[in-house]
């Protein structure tokens, strides 16, 4: 998949039911930062281990009854380690209980259009009717690139949690991607005798975006190795476009066509579109105006810039006013008007 359309570049049995194992903390790390981002909770957090989150089994980064932890530092324990208990603690923070958060994973499933998954718990373990598909699981795995911090998390292949402990954590990445395959960095690996192995696995190159999903293969290394070969397939396929660079003009905007007042609109960032190899003399640019104001202030977000490729958005950005500007009154209009009125007669003089 390109994730930054949602493109599916190639699928095989996409819609075939799997327990997901470890793939499953994808969604508990997904909700994580979405609260994160919106402000509900702060990495910096403190969160205290319960019972409940030590005595899971699995993989764990060794939580203690009562230890506290960063909310940060439960991220890397859920990415890096795929601790059970990490995902537990995480979960009990938000959800107030783990059952009350598998209630809030489920919600997200139906406003993604997860159709064909069911969550039993935060973390995967093994639960009759904890099933998932590739396709699903890639749907949630492009939301969670949303949040590319992230990133920093699951693309790390060894830390070390020191603070609070006379003996560290030691967090190694289950994930042989991160370390073996050029750009990758992410997403997240599982195992149970049940689910098999299984993966999301991501990585960048050249501006160029792409994730694949892979469940139920017999050993990890044909998960890995099948993982690879799709992800190089679409690199193979797609290409990176610059199309807008940062703090460029995309669009000169009237606010007041009678005396001709208007801003011109700038690029917030880069704007990159990622398009099938050939097809970047196709995209098109669209200007869209939040909403017209009678004045603006510089730096003032006020809309997007989107491209298109045929009717699929490859890409947007935010817009910003370039000054501060307010429309005419009706005395400036009449000048306007009167200045315009001796400016004709001059010219037909």
């Amino acid at each position: 998949m390109e994730p930054t359309t949602g493109k599916v570049i190639y699928e095989k049995n996409s819609n075939e039911k799997f327990a997901p194992a470890s793939v499953t903390k994808i969604m508990t790390m997904l909700l994580t930062m979405e609260a994160v981002d919106s402000g509900k909770i702060s990495l910096d957090d403190k969160v205290t281990c319960s019972e409940n989150a030590k005595k899971m089994g699995g993989s764990t980064m060794l939580l203690d009854t009562g230890e506290v932890r960063t909310v940060e530092e439960l991220l890397k324990g859920v990415a890096i380690a795929s601790g059970n208990d990490a995902a537990v603690a995480l979960a009990e923070y938000l959800g107030g209980t783990e059952q009350d958060f598998v209630v809030m994973m489920n919600k997200r499933c139906e406003e993604l259009g997860m159709k064909n998954t069911t969550f039993k718990n935060c973390n995967g373990l093994p639960a009759e009717g904890h099933l998932s598909t590739a396709n699903d699981i890639a749907t949630m795995s492009k939301e969670l690139l949303k949040h590319p911090q992230v990133l920093k998390y699951t693309g790390t292949y060894m830390d070390t949690i020191t603070e609070g402990r006379k003996s560290p954590i030691e967090l190694v990445n289950h994930n042989k991607l991160v370390r073996f395959f050029d750009g990758c960095d992410g997403l997240k690996t599982g195992f149970t005798n049940e689910a098999k192995y299984c993966i999301s696995a991501t990585a960048t190159r050249n501006n160029v975006r792409m994730l694949s999903v892979i469940m139920g293969a017999p050993t990890y290394k044909i998960r890995n190795r099948d993982a690879s070969i799709l992800l190089n397939y679409g690199f193979s396929k797609y290409e990176g476009k610059k199309i807008v660079a940062k703090d460029e003009d995309v669009d000169k905007i009237f606010i007041d066509e009678q005396t001709e007042k208007y801003f011109m609109a700038k690029a917030k960032d880069d704007l990159n579109a990622v398009v099938p190899k050939g097809c970047g003399k196709d995209i098109q640019k669209k200007v869209v105006i939040d909403e017209l104001k009678n004045q603006y202030s510089q730096g003032e977000i006020v809309g997007k810039c989107e491209l298109y490729l045929g009717e699929d958005k490859v890409g947007e950005v935010d817009i910003y006013s370039d000054r501060d500007i307010k429309k005419g009154n009706v005395f400036e209009n009449i000048k306007y008007n009167i200045k315009n009125i001796f400016k004709d007669k001059d010219d037909k003089e």
